[in-house]
Parts: C-alpha cells; structure tokens; sequence
C-alpha cells in the first residue's frame, strides 16, 4: 500500500509543486486549503489529488503517514491543533523536498528579492533545451513545461529558493534546506516586513544560505549590487561569478533593442552571442544572464542557451497577456514589490515608445497586497514606482490599515483611487482605447478583476 502523505496548504504555488512531486515518487496524496481555486486546484485534480477545502481536523482522519505543513499554517488553526495533541509525524515542505529528492543532486538554486520564478523557469528551460532533463520546483507555471514541479530524469533540480521562513516550528528561510551546488543571487532589498524587521536580517538569512554552498560549486550574482557585496563579505568559500548590464561583470549584456527583446551576451572565455527574444526590460535582460552563467556551470555552452531563450514562451502571471479585446492589450503581472512595479512599466514603456498625446498607452492597475506592502513600508516607494505608465488606478484591499490616497496625491502621473472593483472595472473599460497596454499587477487575485475587465472591453468592443 502506497504511504499516504496530507499537505496543509496545498494550493500554494510551491505547496502545490511539493503534491505534484510527490504524487510523481508513487505517494497518496490529498490536501487542504482555506482557499481551493484554479489555476492550482486544476493542476492538482488532473494528477489525481483530491482536494479538501479548509482546515478541518477530519481531513486528518483516518491519520495519513504524514503530515506535509506549509507555512501559511499557525499555532490555533484547528488541523494544526489536532496533529499536535495526536502526535501525528509532520515535517514542513523544504524538510520534505531534501529528504525526498535533493539529497545526492545536483542543485541549482535561484534567490533574490526579485525574479526568483522568471529566472527558474528560464535555467529549467535552458537545461532541458539541452538535454538535460532536470527536475524542478518553481512558484509558477513556465508555459515551456505546463507545470510548476516535476521530478526530471537526471541529477540536475532547478529550485525557487525563497527567504520567507520554514514553517510555524522552523523560523529558518526555507532555501537553508536546499544545499545548492550552484546558487543564483538575482539581487537583494528589503521585503517582507512581516518577519524580518529589516535588510540586515534578510542579509543574515542569505549568508546561512551561502554557507551551505561548497567550494566546489559557484555562486552567481549581480556585479552590482551592495547589499549582496555585503552578504559574500561576511564569508565566502565558493568561487563567485558576476553579471550586469553593461561593462561590469564576467558575463555581461549589450542591450541591442531599448526595450530588451534583443542584447548580445558576452561570457568569460566564450564567443558573445545574440539574444533574441520576446521579454521585456532590463530586469529580463538581468534574468536571463543569471541563468545563462548558472547553465553554464553545469556544461551548457552559452549559443545553446541562446538558442533556447528564442523559445521560451514565459511564466504565467509574469507580464503574461491575457487578451487583446477590441485591440486593448490586457496583461496579468504578479507585482508584489515597488521595484517589481517600476521595472515591468520600464520594460513596456520602452516596449511601446515615449509617451507621446494620441499614442498607445501604458495603464496600470495595482493591488498593493503583499503582507510588507499592506504593512506600509513601503508606501514612499509606491508612487514614484508607477512613473512610466501613463495613468494609474489603485485598489485600496479591504482591511488594509493605511490609505493609498498618499500614494495619489504623490502620483507622478494621473491617477485613481477605488475600493470596490466593479468600478474600477467599469472606468478603466469606459477609457480604453485600442492600442492601449493595461496591466494588472497583484501577487493575488484582484477580486477576479482580470475575467471581469476582458469581458467587459470585449462587451463594449461588441456593442
């Protein structure tokens, strides 16, 4: 009989990942969540996962071998109570991931404040382009693979490594599990506000992070960056590699096109090569070198890297376009971080062209709903975030105890405040106009505004 493992919070994006695999090793697997919706709970049910919706103790009877507890769980959630006082066997999902899978592989482990998910998907792709069929866990859907986790047929594994801690009993970053052989730092600020209480205290998780790496392994990271300088301060032991944009760095990038889509790579004892691509702005430019280097640590050779970037189709929820009624382009986008927000716009500004009365516009529409973000640390940061767009709507989320109208009043370019989104739904539709690019950004579900506002432009498009 197969061991039967139950995973409280199942339908988080690397909760999700850990069913998938585990359902791949041959376990029963089922799982609860206060909020079972697509587009995880679709991928869980077409593996054959039975989903439970909430955190009910009888989720947990008859007792499953294990309990797999993520770390949205607290001490008072009754499923939490009850493996407790039953003493049922748990370990948290990173536990679960080391143990089951990453111990004796090769693994590439990608970091850093942003671009975690982008920059896996793209050294998944790369690797698998190559021949390499590794295993992988990523916060998001690469359009390459259909899925967020897979097991692989080699010793090679491309983890998401997050800094947000382990579980209600293990404060620690969830990536000091991993051990990685080669370990991309993509940068490094200041988030998530609701457990650290600032960057020295990220800058403390990292360094564990870079202790686990060994000497024999590579640490890849920007050529530019002084929080990550002062991380590899505290103490190095593994040979470094640097990116940038620009003349800095063992691999570096010549943007050929202003908006990103094409730069030319130039590595350490290699022939540069053309990138030519469909993603935007400086941060993919940055995304794609990291991975690049990383694959290279591994054998890949950079024009055959090159040559698979010209076919990734991206990550869903990153930049990814949803439609285009009546001409208007509407992109879901997950931005969670004022330097997440900037960077997007940049890359579509330049993308579009200067703003210029009568052109196709930049619309963004922004939930700020990051736990750091509804906390307000980083409400100076917001407004000036949203400069590249044309005009800007934001959502105040219910619950949220500051106001945005602030963040309005400081707006560099016009904008909107609103708490309800059927009306935003109905003012952005109300002014949009064909060859517009509305974007969508929240690290949530908006209120379902995404279906809502399509519908919409396609009702008046039809009118």
């Amino acid at each position: 009989m197969k061991a039967h493992i139950h995973i409280l919070g199942i339908c988080g994006t690397f909760m999700g990942g850990i069913a998938l695999l585990a359902r791949e090793l041959g376990y029963k697997v089922t799982g609860s969540d206060a909020n079972v919706y697509p587009p995880m709970s679709t991928q869980l049910e077409a593996a054959g996962i039975e989903l439970m919706q909430g955190y009910l103790p009888e989720h947990l009877q008859p007792a499953p071998d294990c309990v797999v507890v993520g770390n949205a769980m607290t001490r008072g959630n009754p499923a939490v109570e009850y493996l407790l006082n039953r003493g049922l066997n748990y370990v948290s999902g990173p536990q679960w991931l080391a143990e089951q899978l990453l111990h004796g592989k090769w693994v590439l482990a990608v970091s850093g404040t942003h671009g975690k998910t982008t920059t896996s998907s793209l050294l998944a792709w790369i690797l698998e382009y190559a021949g390499m069929s590794p295993g992988f866990l990523i916060g998001g859907v690469p359009a390459n693979f259909g899925q967020s986790a897979r097991i692989g047929d080699s010793d090679f594994f491309v983890v998401e490594a997050d800094e947000y801690d382990t579980a209600f009993f293990d404060k620690r970053s969830k990536f000091v599990h991993y051990r990685p052989r080669t370990l991309v730092i993509n940068n490094l600020e200041f988030d998530h506000a609701d457990i650290f209480p600032d960057l020295a205290a990220i800058q403390r998780q990292f360094h564990h992070l870079v202790r686990t790496v060994p000497g024999e392994g590579q640490v890849v990271c920007p050529a530019q960056s002084a929080a990550v300088d002062d991380v590899l301060a505290q103490g190095c032991w593994t040979p470094v590699t640097r990116f940038g944009v620009g003349d800095a760095g063992d691999w570096r990038a010549e943007p050929l096109q202003s908006d990103g889509s094409s730069f030319l790579v130039r590595g350490p004892d290699t022939e540069p090569v053309t990138i030519d691509w469909g993603y935007l702005g400086r941060h993919n430019i940055e995304n794609a070198l990291a991975a690049v280097a990383a694959a290279r640590h591994v054998g890949v050779p950079p024009e055959v890297a090159a040559a698979a970037l010209a076919e990734f189709r991206g990550v869903k929820r990153r930049l990814e376009l949803l439609g285009r009624p009546g001409g208007v382009y509407v992109y879901d986008d997950f931005a969670h971080h004022p330097t997440a927000i900037a960077t997007t716009l940049e890359g579509l500004r330049a993308h579009v062209g200067e703003k210029r009365a009568g052109d196709s516009r930049v619309i963004a529409l922004v939930e700020p709903r990051s736990n750091t973000m509804r906390m307000g640390a980083h409400r100076d940061a917001l407004a000036a975030s949203t400069a590249s767009a044309d005009e800007v709507y934001w959502f105040q989320p219910a619950g949220m105890d500051w106001s945005l109208e602030g963040v309005v009043q400081a707006s560099p370019v016009p904008a909107h405040l609103f708490e309800e989104v059927d009306s935003l739904v109905d003012a952005v539709a109300a002014q949009a106009r064909p060859g517009d690019r509305i974007v969508i950004m929240s690290n949530g579900s908006f209120g379902g505004i995404h279906q809502r506002l399509l519908q919409q432009l396609e009702g008046e498009q039809a009118e």
